[in-house]
């Protein structure tokens, strides 16, 4: 887990299992990445003998002043999850190619392709980013000849997809035609973080409301 890549919005962990470290943030009891980077994960330091008591002491003292006993001790045995854009090694300029699976911005939609700007290639962050087109023929597997995009994407959904073409001199051909490909976070018009429903919605937790689109299936 130390070398994965997190997207921002993207589900990190339950509150109650890890603390929340730099880069991240909570969200009705659960941790979220802040930003775009790699995962590491602090465990607890454990210290011998009469350190440990002394900690304990510690902490007691400080959950006595705090009203709460019990919070600090059981804080501390909780490991640490953080995001960090310096954790990614030294930045390569690598070109995405057929076959490589890559996270991507969409940043416009037409009713014959959305356009997206490639941020990751593999567990490689790129330096620069990397344009690329979702065909509405490459969306799905199946009933290709009913989708439609603005049910599929929207602007600023962060999209696991395949490069399928190396494409034209201006993109590169995407798609997002398998179960584990597609949108892995969607914001909602009202501008609240969705949760997938389903194959082909998200919910906004806030409003209540449904949006279409083509949902990755979960790892």
């Amino acid at each position: 887990m130390a070398q994965a890549i997190a997207v921002p919005g993207q589900l990190l962990g339950p509150a109650d299992k890890f603390l929340a470290g730099a880069g991240t943030h909570i969200h009705e009891a659960n941790l979220y990445s802040s930003l775009l980077g790699t995962v590491a994960v602090a465990q607890p330091e454990k210290t011998p003998g009469p350190a440990k008591r002394l900690t304990r002491i510690a902490a007691l003292a400080t959950g006595n002043n705090n009203g709460n006993g019990s919070s600090g001790a059981g804080a501390g045995a909780l490991p640490t999850i953080s995001v960090s854009r310096s954790g990614i090694a030294e930045k390569r300029e690598v070109l995405p190619e057929v076959g490589n699976v890559v996270l991507c911005r969409v940043t416009r939609i037409t009713p014959r392709h959305a356009s997206v700007a490639i941020l990751v290639v593999g567990d490689t962050v790129l330096e620069a980013e990397w344009q690329g087109i979702i065909r509405v023929q490459d969306v799905r597997a199946t009933e290709k000849d009913r989708v439609k995009i603005y049910e599929s994407f929207r602007p600023g959904d962060i999209v696991r997809a395949q490069v399928i073409s190396l494409g034209d001199q201006a993109n590169y051909y995407l798609a997002t035609a398998s179960n584990e490909l597609g949108v892995i976070m969607a914001t909602s018009e009202a501008g609240n973080t969705m949760y997938p429903v389903s194959w082909k919605e998200y919910k906004d937790p806030e409003t209540g409301i449904s949006e279409p689109r083509k949902v990755a299936k979960p790892f």
